[in-house]
């Protein structure tokens, strides 16, 4: 498989899985409604990290702007490939919520309020302050790609079964940030799986759907960025990366 199907496919099955959870917690038809937000940190934990056990041989796993633009920043990752991993993150995380809606789309068309169709989607803060929020999403990208980097530093082998090693910590990785530092901002720490959805939210025949609140899509898109340049850079300066 070559590295933008890997990045394609792979963020596809991130966003699918992801928002699946999200949408089978949220939807008071499903039969998972209101099981919790630890459902939905384990959910998404294991949705990133499948993916990364599927696809690390064939692209690196990056599934993630963030990711894949620290890297770059470090020369851990080609700039030639920036563009089209990007391209293809934000081209999978669209298909993936696309399916999350047709899976759904019974639920959706049963649910009456707007804001929890979009949270299916996109993330949104638990207090409004740009600031602040921006200041959230920085430090949990930065902390995803610091502790990324780091366990890469110590299984710097690309066979399977390092790559299984680092699959797991991911998960473990993005269970503690969800659990921990989520409930402020949702924790989109990726660019790609908060846009693209958002944008099929904008996009798709939702009933009922509401706005795609514009104003906030900046956030998640941003400051993951940043943290994730800064987080490689420091790690490149601790000597990790």
């Amino acid at each position: 498989m070559t590295p933008f199907l890997g990045e394609l496919v792979g963020t596809a099955v991130l966003v699918y899985f992801g928002e699946t959870v999200n949408a089978n917690v949220t939807f008071k038809t499903s039969k998972g409604f209101n099981s919790g937000w630890v459902i939905i940190a384990l959910g998404w934990a294991f949705a990133v990290a499948i993916p990364v056990l599927m696809f690390g041989l064939a692209s690196g796993a990056h599934f993630n702007p963030a990711v894949t633009l620290g890297l770059a920043a470090i020369g851990l990752h080609a700039g030639d490939q920036v563009l089209p991993y990007i391209v293809a993150q934000f081209l999978g995380a669209m298909i993936g919520a696309t399916l999350v809606w047709i899976h759904f789309k019974p639920h959706f068309d049963a649910e009456d309020q707007p804001g929890n169709k979009l949270g299916v989607f996109a993330t949104g803060p638990a207090i409004r302050g740009y600031g602040f929020n921006v200041i959230s999403e920085f430090l949990g990208t930065f902390a995803l790609v610091f502790t990324i980097l780091g366990i890469g530093a110590s299984f710097p082998n690309g066979d399977g079964a390092a790559i299984g090693v680092k699959a797991l910590s991911v998960g473990g990785i993005i269970l503690v940030i969800g659990c921990g530092v989520g409930g402020v901002t949702g924790y989109a720490i990726n660019p790609a799986r908060d846009l693209g959805p958002r944008i099929v939210h904008a996009l798709l025949p939702i009933k009922g759907k509401g706005g795609s609140d514009w104003g906030y899509s900046w956030v998640p898109v941003v400051a993951p960025v940043l943290g994730g340049i800064a987080a490689a850079l420091v790690a490149r300066a601790l000597g990790m990366a």
